[in-house]
């Protein structure tokens, strides 16, 4: 029979196999659940019905450059990340429409991402669920910054004449979303020197503060704001105060050349006040009211041949309600008016009407009802092809007639029928009735008639159609510039008035190709237009090829 001590120890022994084989298990088990993968987070979409709450925001901001990717690990490209200033986290921070603890919703998930596309100072923008428990999700914001210092010169080239600038512009000073510029310019109109500040994410994030000094060679031009913009579709109110004082030199052209010449004055400032109900079942209605101030003058300039007749020198003091109704309707592409960049086309139904009562009684030059109004709304015909179309009104009424009044409409086409091919077409009309002697609608190669000089037609009434072929290319020029090419046809026609072209007064019409280089990594020049264009219509004093170096903000 065994001893009772040698029992114990039996005992012991099997206790420390058991704990030995406990731990090994523990440590298994700890082991095996390390190497199994986590679950994905679930989509912002699925986060949403199952009535997530949002948790920690994290703000990644890059640089310009991504120096992991072997492409950009250059010197040239390390140079500019250590040059440039990173925008600072609460900047993005202040602009996003969410908090920690909001509920999460979809809307305003991709709200934000449109909000922060906008700023000129960011090339990429990345929303994305990256942890989820306990119904709480957290979420992390990624940005990528542009180059926003631009020291240099600039030239364009269109409707014949050129136009020069050297400035010293940054547009995210210090990282702070600040935008200062300093230099001078000239074109076929004037010279001059500017100085222009604006910060849109002044005070609170959302008040947008700015001022724009320029000398002018004809004179000068004064402007300053102050304003709480709606800045989002569910912002409930909004107020500001803008003034513009301006007083330049302005031409009268025919046929391309200039004809007459006119001091002119305006100064225009409003102060308003604005609420609204935030957005209900997909609609947001906006509901504003103010104060307006408008002068203009005109007078002849010494030495300067005047034109025939003037206006009269007019004041339009009063009053003013607007109504806003805007859809909640987006959508996001590629591949229309940029290349390989999101882009957010307003599908929607929008419209804003204004009404404002110019008084004597409050120094106005007569009583008047004072109106605008404009609408626009996007159409599917089919899953892959957009059709945009828009319409304005602005005039008065007075005297028992409307006068000055202008009306326009243009509808945009987009049809992509390859992977980086796209056909497009844009059709435009305006109208004047009981215009003043002065106001004319200018047709050109500054203004889409690109075979042709500039303001080459003026009339009353306007018409144009623009048809092009587009190649998006996967050109990546030094992963600095996208590229594209584009073959086009332009046809329009102005007339009706006093001052006609007589010298060719029908429909014109030119063809063209031009290249269309991307600037991505920079906040200044977004496409670059290299054209050549043919006249169709030509007459004998134009010549027979224009060429067209212009910077635009689309393709």
């Amino acid at each position: 029979m065994p001893s009772a001590s040698s029992v114990l120890l039996r005992i012991v022994r099997a206790t420390l196999v058991i704990a030995c084989l406990g731990a090994s298990a523990a440590h298994l088990s700890l082991a095996l659940a390390s190497a199994l993968p986590e679950p994905p987070v679930p989509s912002f979409a699925e986060l949403a019905s199952q009535g997530a709450r949002i948790g920690r925001i994290t703000i990644i901001n890059r640089n310009i450059f991504d120096t992991d990717d072997p492409e950009e690990d250059t010197l040239l490209f390390r140079w500019a990340n250590a040059l440039h200033i990173r925008t600072r986290p609460e900047v993005i921070e202040r602009a996003l429409l969410f908090r920690t603890g909001d509920p999460l919703t979809v809307r305003l998930i991709e709200e934000t991402e449109r909000l922060l596309r906008g700023m000129r100072f960011l090339y990429d923008v990345s929303l994305r669920p990256v942890a989820y428990r306990d119904g709480v999700v957290d979420i992390e914001v990624a940005t990528r910054d542009t180059w926003t210092l631009s020291p240099g010169f600039s030239a364009s080239r269109s409707g014949g004449t050129n136009t020069t600038s050297g400035a010293i512009q940054e547009v995210n000073l210090l990282g702070t979303g600040i935008a200062m510029s300093v230099g001078g310019f000239a074109n076929v109109d004037r010279s001059g020197l500017s100085f222009q500040f604006s910060n849109d994410r002044a005070l609170d994030g959302r008040t947008s503060i700015g001022v724009g000094l320029v000398e002018n060679s004809d004179g000068r031009r004064r402007s300053a704001r102050v304003l709480r913009p709606f800045y989002a579709l569910d912002t409930r109110w909004a107020a500001g105060v803008t003034v513009d004082d301006d007083d330049r030199i302005e031409a009268v052209y025919n046929a391309g050349e200039k004809v007459s010449e006119y001091r002119y004055r305006q100064t225009v400032a409003e102060a308003f006040a604005g609420w609204s109900t935030g957005e209900v079942d997909g609609w947001v209605r906006r509901y504003s009211a103010g104060f307006a101030l408008r002068e203009r003058g005109y007078a002849v300039e010494p030495g300067l041949v005047p034109p025939p007749a003037f206006p009269s020198d007019e004041t339009l003091n009063g009053p003013f309600v607007r109504f806003e109704l805007i859809e909640d309707r987006f959508e996001k592409a590629r591949n229309l008016d940029q290349i390989d960049r999101p882009e957010f086309l307003a599908l929607g139904f929008a419209s804003t009407l204004q009404l404002g009562r110019a008084s004597t009684a409050f120094g106005s030059s007569s009583d008047a009802w004072v109106y605008s109004a404009s609408i626009s709304r996007g159409f599917e015909p089919t899953p892959s092809r957009r059709l945009l179309a828009s319409a304005s009104l602005t005039g008065r009424y007075e005297g028992g007639e409307v006068s000055r009044q202008r009306a326009g409409g243009r509808a945009q086409y987009y049809h992509p029928h390859a992977s980086r091919w796209a056909f497009y077409a844009s059709a435009s009309a305006d109208v004047l009735t009981n215009p003043a002697p002065l106001d004319a609608l200018l047709l050109g190669g500054d203004n889409g008639l690109r075979g042709y000089p500039l303001r080459y037609q003026s009339g009353t009434r306007r018409a144009l159609l623009t048809l092009e072929e587009r190649l998006y290319t996967d050109q990546y020029w030094f992963r600095l510039f996208r590229v594209g090419a584009a073959v086009f046809f332009d046809t329009g026609r102005a007339w009706g008035g006093d001052n006609v072209n007589t010298v060719n007064p029908g429909w014109l019409s030119n063809v063209g190709f031009g290249l269309r280089v991307f600037s991505m990594r920079a906040a200044f020049g977004n496409v670059l237009h290299l054209d050549v264009a043919f006249p169709l219509d030509a007459d004998p004093s134009m010549k027979r090829v224009q060429f067209l170096v212009t910077s635009r903000a689309s393709f």
